[in-house]
């Protein structure tokens, strides 16, 4: 798409930097409502904007893409529709679509101070489709959040050609999110005599909260990824990364070398073991998150042990991108100060 054929709308948009978007979801997050608060910034993590320039820029994103070791769906073009079905927003996304193409048509910038800003435009949009549709505005904020990166991203044109569909079934889509969050929150008996046992224990590993029979049982203090492997169903067939005998999570080593099994914690963070050194250290080579956050809510499955249940979401895709990242904001800081220091002459 040209530029030039952009929206007022998109070009709002564009102009926010990373730095602007993760500012503009950070003042967002205490209105979001708690069963979408770690499912925004999961979603924000695996699909992050800086990437998405990197492929902008470069002359041949399909060569890109080999450096980087990217494997899986992770072209967000593919997915409009299904990227964000793990939050619960996601069932109000035709609605929340249909505003945000309408606003797209009718923006003015700087139509009010509120809605001059990023968060701004975000919290109108979902305040509109709250009142419209009789909805808490909190349950609103996360996935308008989510739509207006993805229109960025992709572009009004597409975004608006989707078919906008919900992926859920009738059961799932009437739950409402204090029973999503008291799932997330319970953890498994241990029977009668439960306080007695130790290594022995048994948790319970949800990695699809649509699919009833999306679950794995972990041993207390057993890596997240070797406890998938109990699950000898072929997910090969349906994501190829994955092999016949370990389970949902795509697995290459156990070592934290090749990042497959990166995942986002949707509940429970606080039961996985803390981060170590070691996956501190590759978490930040591949890209995925860069925090001292003891449990953060992204992890790799073979690092991460189970010390209760836990509710996780597995991304499409996997890379290693950190590294090159780092360079590009080098240069472009290094340009804009060379910029900057010609001006000054």
């Amino acid at each position: 798409m040209s530029r030039n054929s952009e929206t007022v709308f998109e070009t709002f948009l564009r102009r926010h930097d990373e730095a602007a978007w993760a500012a503009a979801l950070e003042s967002l997050l205490p209105a979001i409502h708690e069963v979408d608060r770690n499912a925004t910034s999961i979603w924000f993590a695996f699909f992050p904007l800086a990437l998405a320039r990197a492929f902008e820029q470069a002359d041949e994103p399909e060569k890109l893409a080999g450096r980087l070791l990217m494997q899986g769906r992770y072209r967000l073009e593919d997915q409009i529709d299904s990227s964000h079905d793990f939050l619960y927003g996601h069932r109000y996304w035709p609605e929340v679509k249909r505003a945000v193409v309408a606003r797209a048509g009718q923006f003015k910038e700087g139509t009010t101070q509120e809605e001059a800003t990023l968060a701004g435009q975000i919290q109108t949009v979902a305040r509109e489709v709250a009142a419209q549709n009789k909805v808490e505005e909190s349950l609103l904020s996360g996935i308008t959040a989510v739509a207006l990166m993805t229109l960025r991203r992709v572009g009004l044109a597409a975004f608006a050609a989707s078919p906008g569909e919900v992926q859920l079934d009738g059961k799932r889509a009437r739950q409402s999110p204090a029973k999503v969050l008291q799932e997330r929150a319970r953890d498994d008996s241990q029977g009668l005599l439960g306080f007695l046992r130790t290594t022995d224990k048994r948790w319970t590993v949800v990695w699809n909260e649509d699919d009833p029979t999306a679950r794995f049982q972990m041993i207390h203090h057993q890596e997240v990824a070797s406890a998938a492997a109990t699950d000898k169903r072929d997910w090969s067939q349906v994501d190829p990364r994955c092999t016949v005998d370990e389970g949902p999570i795509p697995v290459q080593c156990r070592s934290a070398s090749c990042g497959t099994c990166w995942v986002g914690v949707l509940g429970g963070a606080e039961k996985l073991t803390a981060v170590s050194p070691r996956e501190r250290k590759a978490m930040q080579l591949f890209g995925y998150i860069d925090t001292d956050d003891p449990q953060p809510i992204i992890r790799l499955a073979c690092q991460a042990q189970g010390e209760g249940a836990v509710s996780i979401v597995i991304p499409s895709w996997n890379g290693v991108f950190g590294k090159y990242l780092r360079r590009l904001r080098e240069e472009e800081a290094a340009e804009a100060a060379e910029g900057s220091q010609a001006v000054s002459q």
